[in-house]
């Protein structure tokens, strides 16, 4: 028996959504799952061989295991045969689109008890937030939050997500400027205060409901303002050369939104207009330097079975 899964690349945030926004781009990982007499894990793409070990101890198989833990089912051994496009701990939902994966596997084996919201729950619960895992699953622009039952605490097992997805308006494309070196969202994550002045919370909760409006409405005008943050942005920078010139030099040749893409190091801009393409294409490049790259993608649907 032979199952095969393609799961798109995401980004998550936007600028002011952290853990909350995201959208699903078009490059991906692709897996294919195969019975076999044990576990074996088979590794071909972004980051070569080197990066990831050929071994049952891959987030491939955890999204996999997980879907029979949560059954109660004894998970068979299987083979994954891993092709990836997406780079590996750049902010563009590496280790997302392989929780993705191999939860869709599982429950496409088991006949699909879980169906999508069941694989979005679960890979939610596993990454810890909702961000990149929606756009991986449902496709397009999605705005997830965590919902808690009265009177538990803030977090826990009893968490479960509510997540709305919606097409974006067909003329917006995505620029990414990947830089050569990795971010690891620890490491990201580890530069964040534990509490923030109001008017930081204010600025960056008003900007956050004005993306979506941006979306819904296909008012790029308003993405300039709707990408700005005050919440993770302004910490994260110094880990990253050059990001404020350039978000800068994006803007002023025509973006209509440049925020950062995950956790980082990539830069995302938001492109509306075939005129701009060219200028902000040769701004990214100077910006990633040598051995970077510059991708020019489209919205995505979520996951498909091949």
């Amino acid at each position: 028996m032979s199952l095969s899964v393609r799961v798109p690349a995401t980004s998550a945030n936007l600028g002011p959504g952290f853990d909350a926004l995201g959208v699903a781009v078009s490059r991906y990982c692709q897996v294919e799952m195969s019975l076999s007499a044990e576990d074996h894990f088979f590794y071909r793409g972004e980051g070569g061989d080197s990066s990831v070990a050929d071994t049952p101890a891959n987030l491939v198989h955890e999204g996999f295991r997980s879907v029979f833990a949560a059954l109660n089912e004894t998970p068979p051994a299987v083979t994954f045969d891993v092709d990836n496009a997406i780079p590996l701990a750049r902010g563009l939902g590496s280790s997302s689109a392989a929780l993705v994966a191999g939860a869709a596997l599982a429950d496409k084996h088991l006949g699909e008890p879980l169906g999508r919201e069941g694989v979005f729950q679960l890979a939610a619960h596993l990454e810890g937030h909702p961000d990149n895992v929606a756009p991986a699953v449902y496709g397009g622009f999605t705005v997830s939050a965590g919902h808690h039952p009265v009177g538990h605490a803030a977090e826990g097992a009893d968490v479960s997500y509510i997540c709305e997805h919606l097409p974006l308006p067909k003329n917006w494309q995505l620029l990414f400027a990947v830089p050569a070196f990795e971010l690891l969202t620890s490491e990201s994550r580890a530069v964040l205060p534990e509490h923030y002045p109001r008017r930081e919370v204010v600025f960056t909760s008003s900007r956050t409901a004005l993306w979506a409006l941006a979306v819904v409405r296909n008012k790029p005008e308003l993405l300039q303002v709707a990408s700005q943050d005050a919440i993770h942005e302004p910490y994260r920078e110094p880990l990253i050369p050059n990001f404020a010139r350039y978000r800068q030099v994006l803007l002023e040749q025509g973006a209509a939104a440049v925020y950062l893409s995950g956790a980082g190091p990539t830069m995302a801009a938001v492109i509306t207009r075939a005129d701009v393409i060219a200028p902000c294409q040769t701004a990214m490049r100077a910006f990633v330097g040598d051995g970077g790259r510059v991708f020019l993608l489209e919205p995505s649907s979520g996951y498909q079975y091949d």
